[in-house]
């Protein structure tokens, strides 16, 4: 269960990077079924095939939004678009729903505790599979009202 909290952050956390709000209030609201998508948008989403008809006019036009800029992209950029949204794909809409919550969290802190998230989210990043595994089974810190916090708890700190 852990490790889903741990995969919906990364996600929220890699999609907060690539969408800036800005971008997303300048996408047009028409939206189409995934049978009237042009060929390169379903190509590029393809990943999201399965439950495209399912999501909602704004989250179509965020991810047709993430196809129109894809082209121009390197090609490690879209290899991480593509892995994004395969992750996005398989979580459940509870785990979607928390990613959303804590992306809107992360996004109202200061500017200096979102920096100290990216480097937290950095070293996390760096450590072995192992030890990221390990972190992940643990249960995740508590704020004093018992709620979870946005973040994940710091690699290698156990002290709060």
């Amino acid at each position: 269960m852990a490790q889903d909290g741990l995969r919906s952050l990364t996600v929220a956390l890699a999609l907060a990077a690539l969408l800036p709000a800005a971008a997303l209030a300048q996408i047009a609201l028409k939206s189409p079924s995934w049978n009237e998508l042009t060929p390169q948008e379903r190509q590029i989403l393809a990943p999201l095939a399965p439950e495209w008809d399912k999501l909602d006019a704004q989250r179509r036009q965020k991810w047709r939004g993430i196809a129109k800029q894809y082209p121009s992209m390197h090609p490690e950029a879209q290899e991480r678009v593509q892995s994004q949204m395969r992750t996005w794909s398989q979580l459940s809409p509870a785990e979607r729903q928390a990613a959303r919550e804590r992306y809107r969290s992360l996004n109202q802190l200061p500017p200096e505790k979102k920096e100290q998230v990216r480097e937290k989210w950095e070293q996390y990043q760096t450590l072995p599979p192992e030890r990221r595994n390990e972190l992940a089974k643990q249960p995740p810190p508590q704020t004093r009202g018992g709620a979870r916090t946005p973040a994940p708890r710091p690699p290698g700190s156990n002290d709060r």
